[in-house]
Formats: structure tokens, sequence, C-alpha cells
């Protein structure tokens, strides 16, 4: 059995992490797309387990949480009906949690959006947290519950709600615009959060970062994951590249670095390396 070079599966990873497709990296790097979809599970798997592992204990102010929407298989209207309701087919949304200081993505989660994957996702949030934080969500009412679950009151605990108007415009050309928001405003659920650090800014300032950086999150392509397991992997090989690779534009390290978790600036060989 071949096995790729060093450098092919470098140039494959950095490929991937910069926002290109299966095929379009199969085609840039000469090999199939069976190769490039196998490395990406292999190493997806690998960067999950080690990001599992290495981000426990973390010291943090303030966190930031955020949802973003997705889809497997095919859209939610196009799903057969014998696959409705079948967790893989149809929307499908990933769970974020940021440190607003470090940038460091803590933790994430493929998944529904509803009450047990918020559960799930916010108890697995707080175990990994050595020290009481201020959170900030936007209005999604799931998270109260979640969250006086996973902290109790040893929490401080805002809410961002969003106010949208009608779209500026009914022109069908700008149907995939979104509404415009008319304003905001803060709400104090449990603790006593810092008025001026509410916010969800930064993490969802990740939302375009995750869609500039991974091809099936870009909208309106036919780039999207056919199977959620392969999405699931593209995020964790993501957050491990942003993480421990790239270099933050303000913080000058990366958020891994900003945190303490790392003593170094990774390299996508180090990512590789994780297989082993």
């Amino acid at each position: 059995m071949n096995k790729l070079s060093t450098e092919k599966r470098t140039l494959i990873v950095k490929l991937l992490v910069e926002g290109n497709s299966l095929r379009s990296t199969s085609r840039i790097s000469g090999c199939s797309i069976n190769t490039v979809t196998k490395l990406l599970v292999d190493l997806g798997a690998a960067c999950a387990e080690y990001q599992d592992k290495t981000l426990r204990n973390i010291i943090c102010k303030r966190v930031q949480c955020d949802e973003i929407w997705s889809f497997c298989y095919a859209k939610e209207k196009n799903v057969p009906e014998d696959l409705k309701g079948t967790f893989g087919y149809g929307d499908v949304y990933t769970w974020t949690a940021m440190c607003a200081d470090t940038k460091l993505m803590i933790n994430f989660l493929v998944g529904r959006r509803d009450a047990d994957f918020a559960e799930q996702f916010i108890n697995d949030l707080a175990g990994r947290l050595k020290n009481r934080v201020q959170v900030t969500t936007d209005g999604y009412k799931l998270y109260l519950e979640a969250i006086e679950g996973a902290f109790g009151c040893e929490v401080d605990y805002a809410m961002l709600i969003k106010h949208f108007g009608e779209s500026a415009s009914k022109d069908d050309q700008r149907k995939y615009s979104p509404s415009e928001c008319s304003g905001t405003s803060k709400k104090t659920i449990t603790g006593n959060p810092d008025n001026k650090y509410i916010s969800t800014s930064y993490v969802e300032r990740q939302n375009l970062t995750m869609r500039m950086s991974m091809r099936r999150f870009t909208r309106l392509t036919n780039g999207f994951s056919k199977k959620v397991d392969n999405l699931y992997f593209a995020v964790a090989l993501h957050f491990m590249y942003y993480n421990f690779c790239r270099i933050h534009t303000t913080l000058r390290v990366t958020p891994a670095m900003e945190a303490g978790i790392s003593d170094r600036l990774w390299s996508v060989q180090d990512i590789l390396n994780l297989l082993d």
C-alpha cells in the first residue's frame, strides 16, 4: 500500500484549512478524493482527541457562546420522508464557546439545535473551566436551563438579545440578506456580569472564519457535507489549526499560546504528527 509523502500530506492539510473543497484539494494535490477524505477523517479524529484531552483546567474570565448553522446530505426541506428526523440529514448546528480574551476556542459540539445538545455542550464547557467565569450567549432560550444545570449559581451569566426588523428590500435578489438589526438589549440572568463585557462579537466573528476556512460551511455551494461524521472531523481540524497554528492578528501569537496551553507555534507537520 502506497503511503503519502510528508510534503503531500502537508499540502493537503494546508489546502483544507484554507477553505478548499475536497475535490479542489484533490485536483491541486494530485491525490484521489478518497485519499484526501481518508486523511481528513484520520487527522480530524486525532485532532478531536488531542483537544479533548488538552483543553482542560482553562483559566478564563469571559466566555462567549454561539451556534452556527450548516446542513448535511440535503437541506431540511429536501430530506426524504424516510430520513426526516434522523440526525445527520438536514439541519446541523455547530455549538462553539470562545474565551473573549485569548480567543481560544474552548470546545465545540456538532449536533442539533435542541435541549439535549445544549445541555451536553454547556456541561462539557463547564468541565473544562478552572475558575468562575462570565458567560454571554444570544437570546436562545435553551441556554437558560443548560447553564443553570451545569454551573448552578457559580457563574456570571447574561444574554445579549438582538432585535431585528424586516429587510430593507423585498427584492428576490436580496432574499439571502439578513434582516436589519434594529438594536440590542442586555439581560442579566445569574450572578453579577460586567455590563461592558456582555457581548458575543468575538464568537460571532468566528462564524465568518469558519465559513471562510471550511468549504462545507460556505453558503450556496455544492461543497456541503454529505456525512455528518466528516463535518465533525473538518471542524476538529479547523479548530486545531486555529488554536495552535494560526497567529491571531491582534494577539500576535496563537490563541493556545495566549491561553498558556502551548509554549510554541505549531506547524502543520506538528498536527500531522498526532497521527502517530
